[in-house]
């Protein structure tokens, strides 16, 4: 198979069948949803998010105990519990780190390697992936603006010309708005080791989301899905794409009250950038879990708009690989005629 030669490098560093990612969704990728994807050839990781720290230990064993095939955790570096998420890791026989929200210092990259781990973060632009390979990471992943959930402000377009054209040190995967395999051959053939998909794994029914949420990304279209603004520069916070609802707006007033709070030196701006990240945790915990899609957070990437039904994690994943496949021929045979 063409797929297969064209994908060597990152299932040799990933250890899976399949170098398809199935990028941490907090409340979403959870022990069940990680069980599918690796029972079905492909890489899961389990998000971290800002769980309490027992809860965090517990999803954490229990992967170890259950899942037999190389799997990640994600560690969101800009997250209050980070730190102590990190303490726990460290010391646990997990394969794989993902480093995300922000990026990971030197000691943080050097720390997990050391007890034994892979590592893996984000590069938003050509001089994040160079520092983050001088920092010795492990692998790249590039995650376009397309993508839900936190996310940069470069698409996946000018990213793979900024970055997976021009570094070859480190196996270089590529997410953001994939969602069949059509796409997932062309990435490949530019030189990925593998792609990164969120949304399209969302629609599973292994994926323990409710229904309420997954009817939402039926009914969306990619246009829906916007990404949040940042209204000063004294209150940096990571852009988050989402399909916009009441609870957009929520956070939009939520962000002016603590800029007055900040001016008026009523709250630190560390206090502040909780205060946001733990808008987000509960907000996305509400539509995710408890159903409530008007104010909850419906975090979801562009390609909400290319999903219609939900399948089983079999079918879908044995769909982007055949699709690939079936597109690496058809490019193969296309420049042998011409």
């Amino acid at each position: 198979m063409i797929f297969e030669n064209l994908t060597q490098r990152g299932t040799k560093f990933l250890g899976v069948k399949y170098p398809l990612i199935a990028g941490a969704m907090t409340w979403i990728s959870d022990f069940q949803l990680i069980k599918a994807v690796s029972d079905n050839g492909a890489f899961p990781v389990l998000a971290g998010g800002n769980m309490p720290p027992d809860i965090f230990e517990q999803e954490v064993d229990r992967c170890i105990e259950h899942i037999n095939k190389p799997f990640a955790v994600n560690l969101i570096t800009i997250a209050p519990n980070y730190k102590t998420h990190y303490e726990i890791l460290a010391s646990k026989k997990v394969p794989f780190v993902v480093f995300a929200g922000s990026f990971p210092r030197k000691a943080d990259i050097q720390g997990m390697k050391k007890s034994g781990k892979k590592t893996m973060s984000f590069a938003s632009e050509e001089s994040i992936a160079r520092q983050q390979i001088q920092f010795g990471v492990d692998s790249l992943i590039l995650e376009g603006s397309e993508a839900g959930g936190h996310i940069g402000h470069v698409s996946l377009t000018i990213l793979l010309q900024q970055v997976l054209f021009e570094f070859d040190e480190v196996p270089i995967f590529v997410g953001g708005g994939i969602a069949n395999g059509k796409m997932i051959a062309h990435l490949l053939t530019m030189g990925a080791s593998g792609c990164q998909l969120g949304t399209r794994f969302v629609m599973t029914e292994e994926c323990t989301a409710h229904k309420n949420f997954k009817d939402v990304f039926i009914r969306a279209k990619a246009r829906h899905a916007i990404a949040t603004p940042q209204y000063d520069s004294k209150l940096p916070v990571v852009a988050v794409r989402s399909i916009k609802n009441s609870g957009t707006d929520t956070f939009g007033k939520l962000q002016l009250s603590l800029l007055k709070q900040l001016e008026s030196g009523q709250i630190s701006r560390e206090s502040a950038q909780y205060e946001v990240e733990n808008f987000w945790m509960g907000a996305l915990r509400q539509a995710v879990i408890d159903g409530d899609v008007e104010r909850g957070s419906l975090m979801a990437g562009q390609s909400v708009g290319l999903m219609r039904e939900v399948l089983p994690m079999r079918k879908v994943i044995e769909n982007l690989v055949g699709e690939a496949e079936g597109e690496l021929v058809r490019i193969k045979e296309k420049l042998l005629t011409e």
